[in-house]
């Protein structure tokens, strides 16, 4: 008698990655093609919307650069300003971090909370930052302190609110298996509704990273006490009309936006990974 031969497993073989130069080249087509319309308004509106005894007002991109950004003199300067940028950033960012994600918690556990907390924090996002400048330099200093609270005053709410939002989405369902699981509050809460609050959280702290860098720059033009930042040399070239360093501070500036928003984008993709649409 002939035995029956079996059919062979399927061999399971990890997916070869791949390098996809054509995938490569149509991300980068998009800001590519972008930048080169930018530059093409900046040089039509430089040389033939403003009159020539006007032009120094929006001096061409070629003469920011080499009369500025390619200074290493005035490039160091601006260097160690934007460093000092940052780090009042970073440090508003972590607090607002830090602080955010734990009132969002409180008021998803605790109706009272969230009834008390949750208008002051609508208003504190309401009022203008620069009406606040002043009461906070009375009270504060006119120092670096002052200019980290500015940076929390303003990047903590989106992470209150995502942070409420993401915990207060969380299915229904999910939530009385872990209650039929005899889970207590703590339990659902580091199990259960921060995991699936984590897109919502990275989603608000991508958005008030680059709030905290906007607060930033203000805090260095309202509070020049200490080492200057670079929003205190974006007001002092505007009041000397130095267009050439104005732009160069401006465009530092904001490459250092695209930068921190850029490492928050790849963080969010590290932590969501490939469960959720806003980790792809």
């Amino acid at each position: 008698m002939v035995g029956l031969a079996l059919p062979a497993a399927p061999v399971r073989t990890r997916p070869v990655l791949r390098f996809r130069p054509r995938r490569l080249l149509a991300r980068l087509a998009v800001p590519v093609v972008c930048i080169g319309l930018a530059l093409a308004a900046w040089y039509t509106v430089s040389l033939l919307l403003l009159a020539p005894d006007r032009r120094f007002l929006l001096p061409t991109p070629d003469q920011v650069f080499t009369q500025s950004l390619g200074n290493p003199a005035k490039l160091e300067v601006m260097l160690r300003a934007l460093a000092v940028t940052a780090r009042v950033a970073v440090t508003g960012l972590a607090v607002a971090a830090v602080l955010g994600i734990a009132i969002g918690v409180l008021m998803s556990q605790a109706k009272v909370v969230e009834r008390v907390v949750y208008p002051y924090a609508v208003v504190l996002q309401a009022i203008p930052v620069l009406a606040v400048v002043p009461l906070i330099g009375l009270w504060f200093g006119y120092g670096s302190t002052a200019r980290t609270i500015v940076c929390v005053l303003i990047a903590v709410h989106p992470i209150i609110a995502m942070t409420l939002f993401g915990i207060q989405s969380v299915d229904r369902n999910l939530r009385e298996l872990f209650i039929l699981g005899r889970a207590n509050r703590l339990r659902r809460l580091i199990s259960l509704e921060l995991p699936a609050a984590l897109p919502s959280i990275m989603a608000g702290l991508r958005t008030a990273a680059g709030l905290s860098v906007t607060g930033a720059v203000i805090g260095d033009m309202f509070f020049a006490k200490g080492q200057p930042g670079i929003g205190t040399l974006l007001d002092m070239y505007r009041a000397r009309l130095q267009s050439e360093d104005l732009l160069a501070a401006l465009v530092l500036a904001a490459l250092f936006g695209v930068a921190v928003f850029a490492v928050f984008t790849a963080a969010q993709r590290l932590t969501v990974g490939r469960w959720h649409p806003s980790g792809r």
